[in-house]
């Protein structure tokens, strides 16, 4: 099915490209988001209507996406955790305990934007990815003490 994207979408596309996905996708997720229109002469004729508020929706995004990483150079990402005596965690550091440490700081990210490129299963300095807009990304440290 070919869709007109309203938003930038990492790994699909950016505002105004024409893209094929599958019909399912569209349906229940970009259709209900309106992230996508339908392609075809009406919709297309629309698009040229609301282009201008479409690309000042992304501007804002932008200007959050730029904020947020501003907010997150000034705090430390820091865990306590139990460890054995070769400094492996019991168990590992996931995703959702580091978004809930920036949720805690009012610091809001989703989890699609949050890469740990290796899992955290040891005491030490880790290094995080986050990226917030499409080709805006800043790599962070998380630091893992023992308990």
């Amino acid at each position: 099915m070919k869709v007109i994207l309203t938003t930038n979408i990492k790994k699909l596309g950016k505002i105004g490209e024409t893209v094929i996905v599958k019909p399912g996708y569209a349906r229940n997720y970009l259709f209900p988001n309106n992230m996508a229109l339908r392609e075809n002469k009406k919709n297309i004729e629309h698009y040229e209507k609301i282009k201008g508020d479409i690309q000042k929706n992304e501007e804002v995004k932008l200007k959050d996406a730029k904020k947020l990483i501003e907010e997150m150079k000034n705090i430390k990402i820091t865990f306590n955790k139990e460890a054995d005596e070769k400094d492996q965690l019991y168990g590992s550091i996931s995703k959702k305990e580091i978004l809930d440490f920036l949720l805690k700081k009012q610091i809001i990210v989703k989890s699609d934007d949050l890469l740990i490129k290796n899992q955290i299963k040891s005491v030490g300095d880790h290094t995080i990815e986050i990226n917030p807009y499409e080709d805006i990304s800043e790599e962070f440290t998380v630091t893992v003490n023992k308990n």
